[in-house]
């Protein structure tokens, strides 16, 4: 197993792995993201996301996709974990545990103070493994989203 930043090349596999990643959250309609958006959000001059992958024998196996996020209350930079993502043939061989102790150490380097995510209360698996490592659920928060026509429609006329 190797953890490694991604890069150019690997933007086929992950743009893959986030239609699977969709898929396993039952939503594959939902997910309308191309390989160009990929390369783009990760490579521009100024990225909008970052991202690990983890390789088995050479062959992208998971991954992961963060950004910067900041605690007004601390004063400091942290990671928001987008998405994590295991490919079926590689799981359960220690591959997301691994991708989320790179982000600490990325969170301990950079001199972040937190390192956080969301996760599908369905997902019993994944709450196991984030729950193994320590984390915390944040129970007294109800994360919102506003998207669509909702959005377009509180934004107004443009």
């Amino acid at each position: 197993m190797n953890i490694r930043r991604a890069r150019p090349e690997d933007a086929a596999d992950i743009t893959d792995m986030i239609h699977g990643l969709a898929e396993f959250e039952r939503a594959p309609e939902q997910c309308t993201v191309t390989e160009k958006q990929i390369l783009t959000a990760l490579f521009a001059d100024s990225p909008t996301i970052f991202g690990h992958v983890a390789e088995v024998d050479g062959e992208i196996a998971a991954m992961a996709l963060w950004f910067l996020s900041f605690s007004t209350w601390d004063g400091v930079a942290g990671i928001y974990l987008e998405d994590l993502f295991v490919r079926n043939r590689f799981r359960r061989r220690g591959l997301a545990r691994a991708l989320l102790a790179e982000l600490a150490a990325e969170c301990v380097d950079g001199g972040y103070t937190r390192l956080s995510w969301a996760v599908l209360n369905w997902n019993s698996k994944a709450i196991a493994l984030y729950d193994g490592v320590g984390a915390q659920p944040q129970r007294e928060w109800t994360t919102y989203r506003l998207s669509g026509p909702p959005l377009a429609e509180l934004a107004g006329p443009r």
